[in-house]
């Protein structure tokens, strides 16, 4: 679907602008990493349809996590993963019954150079490079899965020292992008960007090499009873909507 039919049927389906002016909120929400650009280009269609605002705010999700059980004012949280938002509902900081996965990501193994990398991610194993990027697998969900295709491969030990380790996925991609590292594991999102060619080359990881990446959106306890909060977590779950975020090369959950 291409992005103008996208943005006029969000419109169509989603116009709740209409009673929105008189009820008109700002919703603050803890973005994972790897959403980021999805979500900042759905920020004005969400406006458009529902008249309310998003204050976004992007990182890793388990500093997220933190945050929010010391007080943090998020009202909304999309996860880079599934069990987060879960372990936040159990601990009494976010609404029971209101999870669900919103997109299911895609990991890749990323390089700025052209032919580096190759169809099946043999270069992991060829001492081609000095540095591997990755997310913090303490904090960020694709940190865990790319240790996790590590081990699938049997390079753990061999790949340990060379690795570079980012705070989010976003960082991961950083180093990647200045040449501080010759890979990295990061999201497809944010090198296989709608309309754009790709920049370097990629390995897409095969599924079967890591826990599946399920990202959760939840409503969190202080965005409870608030227009904005569930009129979000509700558009998100639209079609419309989700044909944006499958563009990024998210599958839907």
């Amino acid at each position: 679907m291409n992005a103008l039919l996208v943005r006029t049927t969000l419109a169509l389906v989603l116009g709740l602008a209409g009673s929105a002016g008189a009820h008109a909120d700002e919703v603050l929400v803890a973005v994972a990493a790897n959403f980021a650009a999805p979500m900042a280009r759905l920020a004005d269609d969400f406006k458009a349809s529902t008249g309310h605002t998003l204050k976004l705010a992007s990182g890793a999700t388990g500093k997220f996590y933190s945050q929010i059980v010391a007080g943090g004012p998020f009202e909304v949280l999309l996860s880079a993963d599934d069990e987060t938002p879960q372990r936040l509902i159990r601990e009494g900081h976010a609404v029971a019954g209101s999870a669900f996965t919103y997109a299911v990501g895609q990991l890749v193994l990323w390089s700025a150079t052209p032919g580096l990398v190759d169809a099946q991610g043999a270069v992991l194993a060829s001492g081609r490079f000095q540095k591997l990027a990755i997310a913090n697998p303490k904090t960020a969900p694709y940190g865990r899965a790319a240790m996790e295709v590590l081990a699938a491969r049997g390079l753990t030990a061999v790949l340990s020292p060379k690795l570079v380790t980012g705070e989010s996925v976003a960082q991961a991609y950083q180093f990647v992008a200045t040449g501080n590292a010759e890979l990295g594991f990061v999201a497809l999102s944010q090198v296989s960007v709608p309309g754009k060619a790709l920049v370097g080359s990629m390995w897409r990881v095969p599924a079967a090499l890591h826990t599946p990446i399920r990202q959760d959106a939840v409503l969190l306890k202080a965005g409870a009873g608030k227009p904005a909060a569930a009129a979000l977590l509700q558009w998100l779950r639209s079609e419309p909507v989700q044909a944006v975020i499958r563009s990024y090369g998210y599958e839907r959950g």
